[in-house]
């Protein structure tokens, strides 16, 4: 601890969804290896986040954690193991090293490329109607159904329900935040049933009806001899509907309302386009995800203080992001030009770097480029309402006029 002070955090302040970043820097300067009112504890350093990120010998099992240990009104044990979620961000090798393997064979650089014109028709489409309407919410005409559609269609599943889907991907995100109510809790408990049983369905349906989509192949993945079972494939399907949607949604959305708030950095994308480290630099800027969590194996230190075996660790991503220690005295500056900007941690890091990395960034740079590009004068209408999400930190409604 570097103070004496005693300092707590609190997302539950007032002012702290609109503004999270004066809080995250008290707390990154005056006791950044933090223990939480919850029992969690927080590293909130961009060193200690990317030595924890990094470190293999960590787990993302739940199973693993000293619930002892924590205050939580309701706990996820409660819901049948066989319906708890399998995907790759909630697993340890080996289960994790076998899954991804498969998984990443349809996430080749080459296939996620070969979406570019799709992704451009789509996003034209969706500027066009903005256009044409004169005021327009950028979340839902832009960044919400871009990366949903465009999941949609790869998946091979372009009428799926997106109101459906959305109500209960919400529901099941909000349990990632640090501090969950009961009520919120068994509203996830609940969605994540519908969720369920809707992608076994879909599931049934494409292993009968193959194509040539991400599905198709995500049923059909094989590495000698080895496949997903169902449970493992309904869980990244899930996985790329729910936590890669949310993300690139609060990266093009609050993306764009950054954009607007810095109109030097605006101009630079209209007369040259989005620089190479553009997207890197909103994706620090802006930290789609919050909050990135390890389980302690083991005893770990981190600054002369112990974390203890079975402590659920916190690394805060967005103060990471924003830590003068790293970045310098421009850590509070949006430079679309940031020339290290790559070393961001919004992906995460190590052995469980998001797979939908490429993707996401091949969404937002298309999206926000063209929005940019397309409309020369934009005007923010009333003030931008927020998710009310902790972690997945985004816009619900963002309103503008483009003529």
């Amino acid at each position: 601890m570097t103070t004496s002070e005693p300092v707590f955090f609190n997302p539950l302040e007032e002012g702290y969804l609109d503004d999270p970043w004066p809080h995250l820097a008290e707390i990154r300067e005056k006791d950044p290896v933090h223990h939480l009112l919850t029992g969690q504890w927080g590293l909130f350093r961009y060193d200690d986040t990317f030595r924890l990120l990094r470190d293999p010998s960590l787990s993302v099992d739940d199973d693993n954690v000293d619930m002892d240990a924590l205050e939580r009104p309701l706990r996820f044990e409660d819901v049948d193991p066989d319906d708890q979620n399998r995907s790759i961000l909630n697993i340890d090798p080996p289960d994790h090293t076998r899954l991804r393997r498969l998984v990443s064979k349809a996430f080749t650089p080459r296939t996620i490329e070969a979406l570019r014109p799709m992704i451009e028709r789509m996003v034209d489409e969706m500027l066009d109607q903005m256009e044409a309407d004169g005021n327009a919410d950028v979340v839902e005409r832009l960044a919400f159904p871009l990366p949903f559609d465009v999941i949609s269609e790869m998946l091979g599943m372009p009428d799926a329900d997106k109101d459906l889907i959305r109500d209960w991907s919400g529901a099941i995100v909000k349990t990632i935040d640090p501090i969950v109510s009961e009520a919120e809790v068994a509203a996830a408990i609940e969605a994540d049933e519908k969720m369920r049983r809707h992608l076994a369905d879909v599931i049934e349906w494409k292993t009968a009806n193959p194509g040539d989509d991400l599905l198709t192949r995500l049923i059909e993945a094989e590495d000698d001899g080895d496949t997903m079972t169902a449970k493992e494939l309904r869980g990244q399907v899930s996985l790329l509907f729910i936590a890669g949607h949310e993300t690139t949604v609060n990266l093009i959305g609050t993306g764009i309302r950054e954009l607007l708030r810095h109109p030097d950095q605006l101009e630079i994308i209209r007369k040259h386009g989005m620089p190479a480290t553009g997207v890197d630099e909103l994706l620090r800027w802006v930290s789609p995800v919050q909050i990135t969590r390890r389980v302690a194996t083991a005893d770990i230190e981190f600054r002369g203080t112990v974390i203890p075996r079975g402590a659920f660790v916190l690394a805060s991503i967005a103060s990471s992001n924003r830590d003068h220690a790293f970045w310098g005295s421009t850590a509070d500056i949006l430079d679309l030009s940031r020339e290290n900007a790559g070393q961001h941690v919004s992906f995460g890091s190590g052995i469980h770097y998001c797979l939908g990395a490429s993707l996401a960034k091949l969404e937002a740079e298309v999206a926000i480029e063209s929005f940019v590009k397309r409309f020369g004068q934009v005007d923010v209408v009333g003030e931008p309402k927020w998710n009310g999400r902790i972690n997945l930190r985004g816009l619900d409604e963002l309103i503008v006029r483009t003529r």
